[in-house]
């Protein structure tokens, strides 16, 4: 294995196995420019990293600390249990936890220095009555929903907690006033203008507080959707945060790619004219044809839907999938190379040559399910 690259746990698959079946290669160097791309895009306004869902697949434990060494000192998660872990990583971050604080978690909230992202007014009642237990205010954000019918104060709660945030949110400091976009990776969707003016209005409504908007696609709309706080995310790990979800098509991507996805060839054979490939025979060639196995499959998180519609690059040459997509492996078919793969080749299912964003539009889905999705590949991290 190169030096550069660090397994993230010991395990057979990953140390002392030259022969490791697949590889998702982590760049924490491209991981961070990318976070400093959006500092210098923020100017004056904070970034901070998303990195829920373990760091959109790729390892909060690595790509935290990385990213707080590089100067990020707030990061969202989704779920109580992330943060919990993330705490042993960052011990010094700020950690908001977007599902909020329901009574059952306020003790391990307080006890691992959480903030909870407050959606409900009986939220914010649960934290109100620990920090009524305390001597000091606790930290939370306000989550104020300006049209994703999601999580967050619907528009009566907004009234309610306008006219009595002063008994409502006794004990409590808010730290940050929150809302999220629903189409801004469509730049020329009403819809945004309509969910800045809504958050604008809630603010008003609201104790003075840094707010935030944007995360990765919201941030590119304009200076006047960063207010205080930029929350990027899918885009740290190389998403196109100009581009559509799930076509694939925008601007010039200006993330560096952060994920590299490969897998080694298992076996190599001709096949006749109308012989079959795969479960169902769902592709039968039409002239003899050379097909290589590769161990990659659904079970680490490829897509299904690629079947007959993905491609590989082995030695440089793109390569269509052919069959389906099994559990373990996928089938290549590598007529077009110059001389047959041999056993062990890596053929790079995800990367430079095949972006982030073509492989979610060959699947029909979008960045954040391909990325998410590997969890049996053995990750190895480049420094």
């Amino acid at each position: 294995m190169d030096a550069k690259l660090a397994a993230r746990h010991p395990d057979p698959m990953t140390e002392g196995n030259d022969f490791q079946a697949a590889r998702l290669t982590v760049r924490l160097p491209a991981i961070i420019a990318n976070y400093r791309t959006y500092r210098r895009m923020a100017g004056p306004t904070a970034v901070a990293a998303v990195v829920k869902a373990d760091g959109y697949g790729l390892g909060a434990e690595r790509i935290a600390p990385a990213l707080a060494q590089a100067g990020c000192d707030s990061f969202f998660v989704a779920r109580l249990e992330e943060a919990i872990a993330l705490r042993k990583s960052v011990p010094q971050a700020r950690i908001f936890v977007l599902d909020g604080a329901d009574a059952d978690a306020v003790p391990a909230l307080i006890s691992h220095r959480l903030t909870p992202v407050l959606n409900s007014l009986g939220q914010i009642a649960a934290w109100g009555a620990a920090a009524g237990v305390g001597t000091s205010k606790l930290d939370a954000v306000l989550h104020v929903d300006t049209g994703m019918n999601r999580l967050g104060l619907p528009g009566d709660e907004l009234a309610i907690l306008s006219g009595e945030h002063a008994r409502r949110l006794a004990g409590i400091n808010p730290v940050l006033v929150m809302s999220h976009l629903a189409c801004s990776d469509e730049p020329s969707n009403p819809m945004n203008g309509e969910q800045l003016s809504r958050f604008k209005q809630a603010l008003a409504m609201l104790p003075p507080a840094p707010a935030s908007l944007a995360a990765s696609h919201g941030a590119m709309l304009g200076m006047e959707y960063h207010f205080d706080l930029v929350r990027p995310g899918v885009a740290l790990y190389g998403a196109n945060p100009q581009a559509q979800e799930g076509t694939g098509k925008g601007a010039a991507n200006l993330m560096q790619t952060a994920a590299v996805l490969t897998a080694k060839v298992l076996q190599v054979r001709r096949i006749d004219s109308g012989a079959s490939v795969g479960y169902a025979a769902t592709f039968r060639a039409k002239r003899p044809t050379m097909i290589a196995t590769v161990a990659l499959g659904y079970a680490d998180g490829m897509p299904r839907t690629l079947s007959g519609k993905g491609v590989a690059v082995l030695g440089g040459v793109r390569v269509p999938f052919v069959g389906r997509v099994s559990m373990d492996t996928i089938t290549l078919d590598v007529s077009v190379l110059a001389a047959p793969p041999r056993i062990g080749d890596e053929a790079e299912l995800l990367g430079e040559t095949l972006g982030l964003g073509e492989v979610a539009a060959s699947a029909g889905t979008n960045e954040y399910e391909i990325l998410t999705r590997l969890h049996r590949v053995p990750r190895a991290y480049e420094q």
